[in-house]
């Protein structure tokens, strides 16, 4: 088993006022060539958005970008005409493919939203761009790893052009529980959201990541109050 570990507080972080950004991995003005990815997953970014402020249009091409937000309301628009508004609770997926054009907003005047960006390279380039949002809440299993994203457009969750599998758990007690990778050869990266955890001999704490491959099973011991996300993906 190899790991790496990111603290929380290692993390990239760009303050412009209306947007404060951690970057676990490369990303913008931060660049570190010891954290440009793990496998396939490019970016992992959390980030605060002041009341009414957003992103701009912008295009992306050739990456799966998924949004995750952690609270408040965030407004998205594109250039396939979708025009939708995620909460907590919600998860958001967009196959940039060939090419997309979208514009991401904070939906309050009167608080911030907060959200947690990421993207994975896909397994197919030039893919026809694609958009979904499912309640997660729908699917949500208490104190357990529950699914909420898989390369399957059958499976449980939203789906994206790769290989990867993403497992949302929210624990209000402490527990103790395996959890078995989908593919070997995949790894898996840890982000705690909130709480406190132990994985592969690594005592996590709130906003700490940690990648782990050469394995096909991770014991977590979970504190009480704690939410984590759990992203499994191809190594190359």
């Amino acid at each position: 088993m190899k790991t790496v570990f990111h603290a929380a507080g290692s993390r990239g972080h760009a303050d412009h006022g209306w947007l404060d950004s951690h970057h676990t991995f490369s990303f913008a003005g931060y660049y570190d060539p010891e954290r440009m990815h793990f496998g396939v997953l490019r970016v992992l970014n959390d980030d605060v958005v002041a009341p009414g402020m957003g992103f701009g249009r912008h295009p992306h091409d050739n990456m799966e970008i998924i949004s995750l937000p952690l609270e408040g309301d965030l407004e998205h628009k594109d250039s396939m005409g979708n025009q939708a508004v995620i909460r907590e609770g919600d998860i958001q997926v967009m196959s940039a493919g060939t090419g997309i054009q979208h514009s991401e907003y904070n939906a309050n005047v009167d608080r911030p939203v907060k959200f947690l960006q990421i993207w994975l390279f896909p397994r197919q380039r030039n893919v026809k761009p694609r958009y979904d949002q499912l309640s997660i809440k729908d699917i949500a299993q208490p104190e357990a790893f529950y699914q909420i994203l898989s390369p399957e457009p059958s499976d449980q969750g939203v789906w994206i052009h790769q290989d990867a599998w993403f497992h949302l758990g929210r624990f209000e007690r402490p527990a103790g529980l395996t959890h078995t990778l989908q593919r070997e050869g995949n790894g898996l990266y840890v982000f705690v959201i909130e709480g406190e955890a132990t994985a592969a001999g690594h005592r996590l704490s709130r906003r700490d990541g940690l990648g782990i491959e050469d394995t096909l099973t991770v014991d977590f011991s979970i504190g009480a109050h704690s939410t984590l996300l759990l992203m499994e993906v191809p190594m190359r």
